[in-house]
């Protein structure tokens, strides 16, 4: 059948449109799907992408609700982000092909609570999302979920909606597929930075580890907050007095335990997403190296103060988000400091920047110490620490 101009023109506004709807409300698919072109194809079913493209069936884009085309672009989007149309190697492809759909299924489930109704079509059902044990999807990669359904092959239900016809051709694209690593990074790193929305579960996991601290912060936090850690411990005792009715501590024993520590990150508009996210995992970094022994709080600043949030873990970590994007003032952050914290003030301030901007007088930091953490050598701090991360 002839699809007229019109139609193609409608077709193609009602794709943009469910695009631009995931850029709301599920950013980090919208921001990938900047990325993905659309046609039509007749010779399909129902849809499916090439690693470039996603393809519609006229037909079966028309069966859809709006609801149902957002499931479908997120997860052509996923298969293409997680590789998927360039792992089969020598696996059997149909159950690689059902693998694939139940990873990218259930971390589209969790990017919408958990809520059936989201990975729903109503001409095909609920789409696969469990493995063969009865766990979600997203808990495994593809390779996992094959391995399971190689063993329970006769139990699993094949029924998929997805077609993967052209995945063949996208196998031999190692240029195409470095892009999309690069834009699933940009995708995680806008998110993070600008707070788009939720990250399905296998984002979350792969942000903890893109990016590595460079400070060996144990050193330079020992160094630089000497004198407030402990340099000697009850436990153990010295024992030239075991015998004693005294307990001496031990001063060879270093207990490095550190407590609140207030990092700031630089979140202005000179700072990338990248150098937002390098300043978070040099955060995490610290609260690694400490191994449960590093306490403090973490805020970010623009021209304007984002109100430090406490942190014990990695996990209160990653449930602080950066915000910013305006001009630079760090004569705001000390006078944040001076006016909110008098009661209870950090142990040392940590500052992570570009260091573009005035800086204020010494006496701002009202006997603090201070460790400027700089993603450059062109800033000069005139007072303070100063250590510089690419030299690191």
């Amino acid at each position: 059948m002839a699809i007229s101009d019109e139609q193609k023109r409608e077709y193609v506004k009602r794709l943009l449109v469910s695009r631009t709807r995931l850029l709301c409300d599920h950013g980090f698919y919208g921001v990938l799907l900047m990325h993905m072109c659309f046609a039509l194809d007749e010779g399909i079913k129902t849809a499916g992408t090439d690693g470039t493209t996603t393809y519609f069936n006229p037909a079966f884009l028309d069966s859809l609700s709006d609801r149902e085309l957002d499931f479908v672009l997120m997860h052509e989007v996923l298969h293409v982000v997680l590789q998927h149309c360039s792992r089969y190697e020598e696996r059997h492809r149909l159950l690689f092909n059902v693998a694939c759909d139940i990873v990218v299924n259930s971390n589209v489930l969790y990017s919408n609570g958990m809520d059936v109704r989201y990975i729903t079509l109503k001409e095909h059902g609920e789409a696969m999302h469990l493995t063969p044990a009865g766990e979600e999807g997203y808990l495994y990669t593809a390779e996992e979920v094959y391995e399971m359904l190689m063993r329970e092959a006769a139990y699993v239900d094949f029924d998929s909606w997805d077609d993967h016809g052209f995945w063949g051709a996208y196998a031999q694209n190692s240029a195409e597929s470095d892009a999309w690593r690069q834009h699933f990074k940009d995708a995680c790193l806008s998110v993070q930075r600008r707070g788009y929305g939720d990250m399905p579960a296998f984002a979350e996991r792969l942000l903890k580890d893109m990016q590595k601290s460079r400070i060996n912060w144990r050193e330079q936090i020992n160094d630089f907050v000497q004198q407030d850690v402990c340099d000697y411990s009850f436990s153990p005792p010295d024992k030239r007095f075991f015998d004693s009715d005294f307990m001496i501590p031990d001063y060879n024993d270093y207990d490095t335990a550190v407590k609140n520590v207030l990092f700031f990150i630089d979140t202005s508009a000179s700072m990338s997403d990248k150098m937002v996210t390098e300043a978070y995992a040099e955060v995490k970094g610290a609260i690694d190296q400490y191994g449960g022994k590093l306490q403090g709080k973490l805020g970010f600043f623009d021209g304007n103060v984002k109100q430090p949030l406490p942190f014990g873990d990695v996990e209160d970590l990653m449930k602080i988000k950066p915000i910013g994007g305006g001009g630079t003032s760090f004569i705001n952050v000390f006078k944040y400091v001076t006016e909110h914290m008098q009661e209870d003030p950090p142990v040392a301030i940590i500052l992570i920047t570009d260091g573009y901007a005035p800086f204020p007088e010494e006496s701002a930091a009202n006997g603090i110490p201070v460790l400027w953490v700089l993603n450059n050598t062109r800033a000069k701090p005139p007072w303070g620490k100063v250590l510089h991360i690419k030299e690191v």
